[in-house]
């Protein structure tokens, strides 16, 4: 999965939490608000002389579809996406989150698709 697609398919499954994601359509998503928060960050602190506006309703827009893409990608290794709640636990909880997140997908079906 490219990058334009896992833009557009993090979009269209907006509020999905069923299904699959595979890595690289996670991290090309985490790279998108990443690059977008910079962005509107940016423009915010030259354009808006510091009034920021366009951030938070971007990280608004994108914050659902993140959870979904997040939940997809834990089912992609065959995990319930409630382990999202990991990010809750400082730093241990971190790095399990991005360690599950770098590992490859589940060959073949799972019980989650």
């Amino acid at each position: 999965m490219g990058f334009q697609d896992a833009i557009i398919s993090g979009f269209r499954s907006y509020a999905t939490f069923t299904g699959r994601t595979p890595r690289s359509g996670y991290w090309y998503w985490v790279l998108f608000t990443m690059l977008g928060g910079l962005v509107t960050a940016t423009w915010d602190m030259v354009l808006m002389s510091g009034v920021q506006v366009t951030e938070p309703v971007f990280h608004l827009v994108t914050l659902l579809p993140t959870l979904a893409v997040a939940a997809r990608r834990l089912h992609d290794i065959d995990r319930s996406g409630w382990w999202q709640l990991l990010w809750f636990l400082p730093v241990i909880g971190w790095i399990i989150l991005i360690v599950w997140h770098c590992k490859p997908g589940t060959p073949g079906a799972n019980r989650f698709g």
